[in-house]
């Protein structure tokens, strides 16, 4: 039996051992841990990166949601009782942002193909307090269509992104998610692509009177010290994480390469009529954060992986609308949402991922059968 970790996080910072170390010593000896140099450089080169003017740094990527909405609310282009377009099939920090703000949250079904949201599905929720709709990329695949931005065109709606899990993805091999849209948010939680040592976050925009807001904000409500426009909060990038991000930020190109690569292998190999798997990755429209697949007897198929080694992860069991936290919505029914919730297991997916591991990984899913089968 061989060992397959999910993500190792230690493997994937090993890679590039020597450089975070320097970078790390080099912010340490500076004696200047926040708002530095390490910081400017990073938001400039991923800004670049993503394609955006301006890329602000925040403490972590619920918080970079956070902000983008909230500045939207003090420039007066929302207010609280507006509504939000958003997937119903999310992780639960991209609906914590929209009622954090007093937002109202519409949830739409997704595309049980694609798992992000269905754009066919969209224009129906649309009333006269939509302000903005907030993609998913979902995965580590892009949730943008060319029916979402005629939508928002439309009914002059804002286009929010959460790119918390797609660094690097495209949209049909042309721009960078997180510049699809007016505002993204980004989060750098170590298992991310692009992972930090802890908790960080950025919002990349074009808007400049969006981004002096949201860098405000983020200050406490300060763009100038001691003076404070708004009631704002402390969550800002530290120097240690923004100088390990640029390191790896380099290398996250060639290491989404390395997913796809994994990805492939795994569409190829694995021939099991109970496992259904996700959309192929094309010119780069899908970096798969995670593998996902939909699996008949999803508990039983992920104890039959843990007796062979292999580790697993489901995203997500609960969905949003079934949370306590918004027992309000429990009664309530997104049969496609809970069509995924119910079968998806991801599969072990990093750019650490040997062919031995790969191979084990398939031949091993080849072999599992239902139990009533």
């Amino acid at each position: 039996m061989m060992n397959v970790p999910f993500l190792s996080l230690k493997d994937v910072t090993a890679k590039y051992h020597d450089e975070i170390h320097e970078a790390v010593s080099r912010v340490v000896d500076s004696g200047w841990y926040l708002q530095g140099a390490e910081n400017a450089q990073f938001e400039k080169d991923y800004a670049d990166f993503i394609g955006t003017k301006y890329c602000i740094g925040v403490a972590n990527g619920l918080d970079a949601l956070i902000w983008i909405l909230r500045a939207y609310v003090e420039l007066g282009v929302m207010k609280p009782g507006d509504e939000v377009i958003v997937p119903a099939n999310t992780y639960i920090a991209t609906i914590l942002a929209i009622t954090e703000n007093g937002l109202v949250p519409i949830l739409v079904e997704p595309d049980i193909n694609t798992f992000q949201i269905d754009d066919g599905k969209i224009e129906a929720a649309i009333t006269e307090k939509t302000r903005a709709i907030l993609i998913v990329h979902l995965y580590g695949k892009c949730a943008y269509t060319d029916k979402v931005g005629e939508l928002c065109k439309k009914y002059n709606l804002k286009l929010i992104e959460d790119n918390a899990q797609a660094h690097g993805c495209r949209f049909n091999g042309g721009k960078r998610t997180g510049s699809l849209g007016d505002a993204a948010g980004h989060s750098f939680y170590p298992g991310k692509n692009l992972g930090a040592l802890g908790d960080a976050g950025a919002v990349t925009t074009d808007d400049e009177e969006l981004a002096t807001a949201i860098r405000s904000l983020a200050n406490y409500g300060s763009s100038k010290k001691y003076v404070f426009k708004y009631k704002g909060r402390n969550s800002r990038l530290d120097e240690i994480n923004a100088a390990v991000l640029d390191v790896k930020l380099k290398y996250l190109d060639a290491d989404n390469a390395l997913r796809i690569a994994v990805a492939e292998k795994y569409l190829g190999g694995i021939k099991n009529p109970h496992i259904k798997l996700p959309p192929r990755s094309v010119n780069g429209n899908n970096v798969y954060h995670v593998f996902p697949v939909l699996a008949e007897q999803r508990d039983a198929f992920q104890k039959y992986l843990s007796e062979r080694g292999i580790q697993t992860i489901i995203h997500y069991p609960i969905p949003p609308h079934k949370q306590e936290a918004y027992r309000e919505w429990n009664d309530r029914s997104y049969p496609v949402t809970e069509q995924i919730h119910a079968g998806e297991l991801s599969l072990p997916m990093s750019p650490t991922l040997t062919e031995e591991q790969i191979e084990y990984v398939i031949e091993t899913v080849n072999r599992f059968t239902p139990q009533n089968e």
